[in-house]
Protein backbone atom coordinates (compact mmCIF):
# COMPACT_ATOMS: atom_id res chain seq x y z
CA UNK A 1 0.00 0.00 0.00
CA UNK A 2 1.61 3.46 -0.90
CA UNK A 3 1.95 5.15 2.84
CA UNK A 4 0.83 8.75 1.05
CA UNK A 5 -2.82 7.23 -0.02
CA UNK A 6 -3.09 6.19 4.09
CA UNK A 7 -2.48 9.45 4.95
CA UNK A 8 -4.40 11.17 2.48
CA UNK A 9 -7.42 8.84 3.21
CA UNK A 10 -6.77 10.01 7.00
CA UNK A 11 -7.21 13.38 6.66
CA UNK A 12 -10.05 13.18 4.52
CA UNK A 13 -11.99 11.75 7.71
CA UNK A 14 -11.62 15.14 9.23
CA UNK A 15 -13.09 16.62 6.12
CA UNK A 16 -16.01 14.38 5.67
CA UNK A 17 -19.17 15.74 6.54
CA UNK A 18 -21.57 13.17 7.10
CA UNK A 19 -20.68 11.17 10.10
CA UNK A 20 -21.75 7.64 9.11
CA UNK A 21 -19.89 8.37 6.02
CA UNK A 22 -17.06 9.55 8.42
CA UNK A 23 -17.12 6.62 10.60
CA UNK A 24 -16.56 4.24 7.49
CA UNK A 25 -13.50 6.31 6.54
CA UNK A 26 -12.02 6.10 9.83
CA UNK A 27 -12.66 2.06 9.76
CA UNK A 28 -10.65 1.63 6.63
CA UNK A 29 -7.54 3.39 8.11
CA UNK A 30 -7.59 3.34 11.79
CA UNK A 31 -6.54 -0.20 13.40
CA UNK A 32 -8.02 -1.41 16.36
CA UNK A 33 -7.21 0.21 19.45
CA UNK A 34 -5.71 2.60 18.18
CA UNK A 35 -5.31 6.37 19.66
CA UNK A 36 -4.98 10.10 18.61
CA UNK A 37 -2.94 12.83 21.18
CA UNK A 38 -2.62 16.32 20.15
CA UNK A 39 -2.18 19.16 22.51
CA UNK A 40 -5.99 19.80 22.53
CA UNK A 41 -7.12 15.89 23.12
CA UNK A 42 -5.77 12.14 24.21
CA UNK A 43 -8.49 10.05 22.28
CA UNK A 44 -8.29 6.61 23.39
CA UNK A 45 -10.37 4.86 20.83
CA UNK A 46 -12.47 5.67 17.29
CA UNK A 47 -15.41 7.04 19.25
CA UNK A 48 -13.45 9.40 20.95
CA UNK A 49 -11.26 10.97 17.55
CA UNK A 50 -15.13 10.56 15.77
CA UNK A 51 -16.42 12.97 18.85
CA UNK A 52 -13.21 15.07 18.79
CA UNK A 53 -13.24 15.33 14.95
CA UNK A 54 -17.16 16.75 15.24
CA UNK A 55 -16.17 19.33 17.78
CA UNK A 56 -13.66 20.45 15.19
CA UNK A 57 -15.86 20.60 12.63
CA UNK A 58 -18.23 22.65 14.59
CA UNK A 59 -15.75 24.95 15.51
CA UNK A 60 -14.69 25.69 11.51
CA UNK A 61 -17.43 24.76 9.13
CA UNK A 62 -16.14 23.86 5.69
CA UNK A 63 -12.16 23.73 6.71
CA UNK A 64 -10.35 20.97 5.46
CA UNK A 65 -7.34 19.17 6.33
CA UNK A 66 -4.34 19.42 4.00
CA UNK A 67 -1.23 17.19 3.34
CA UNK A 68 1.02 19.86 2.76
CA UNK A 69 4.30 17.19 2.45
CA UNK A 70 5.70 13.90 1.57
CA UNK A 71 4.96 11.16 3.84
CA UNK A 72 8.96 10.01 5.59
CA UNK A 73 8.42 6.57 6.82
CA UNK A 74 11.03 4.15 8.67
CA UNK A 75 10.75 1.67 11.10
CA UNK A 76 6.96 1.26 10.93
CA UNK A 77 6.35 5.52 12.16
CA UNK A 78 4.89 8.29 9.35
CA UNK A 79 5.68 11.59 9.60
CA UNK A 80 3.89 14.11 7.83
CA UNK A 81 2.57 18.12 7.73
CA UNK A 82 -0.74 19.25 7.28
CA UNK A 83 -2.52 22.75 7.48
CA UNK A 84 -6.28 23.83 7.47
CA UNK A 85 -7.78 25.53 5.09
CA UNK A 86 -10.57 27.73 6.55
CA UNK A 87 -13.67 27.91 4.56
CA UNK A 88 -12.89 31.50 3.34
CA UNK A 89 -9.97 29.96 2.22
CA UNK A 90 -6.96 31.22 4.94
CA UNK A 91 -4.70 28.66 6.12
CA UNK A 92 -3.72 27.97 9.84
CA UNK A 93 -0.20 27.30 10.38
CA UNK A 94 1.32 23.98 9.78
CA UNK A 95 0.72 21.02 11.87
CA UNK A 96 3.08 17.80 12.17
CA UNK A 97 2.15 14.18 12.71
CA UNK A 98 3.40 11.25 13.78
CA UNK A 99 1.72 7.98 12.50
CA UNK A 100 2.75 5.00 13.78
CA UNK A 101 1.56 2.20 11.78
CA UNK A 102 0.34 -1.11 12.15
CA UNK A 103 2.96 -4.27 11.30
CA UNK A 104 1.78 -4.18 7.74
CA UNK A 105 1.60 -0.87 6.89
CA UNK A 106 -2.05 -0.71 6.03
CA UNK A 107 -3.72 1.06 9.11
CA UNK A 108 -2.67 3.66 11.62
CA UNK A 109 -2.52 2.67 15.62
CA UNK A 110 -1.52 5.82 17.12
CA UNK A 111 -1.16 9.45 15.93
CA UNK A 112 1.00 12.11 17.93
CA UNK A 113 0.05 16.03 16.34
CA UNK A 114 1.76 18.95 16.83
CA UNK A 115 0.84 22.60 15.71
CA UNK A 116 2.34 25.06 14.07
CA UNK A 117 6.24 25.50 13.72
CA UNK A 118 9.23 24.01 16.15
CA UNK A 119 10.31 26.59 18.10
CA UNK A 120 13.50 28.22 18.01
CA UNK A 121 16.05 26.65 19.93
CA UNK A 122 16.28 28.18 23.38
Amino acid sequence: MDLSDLVDRYCQVWNEPDAARRAELLASVWAAGATYTDPSVNAANAEALRSHIAKVQARRPGSKVVRVSGVDVHHGIARFAWHVVQADGTTLPDGLDLAFLSPDGAKIERIIGFFGPLRDRE
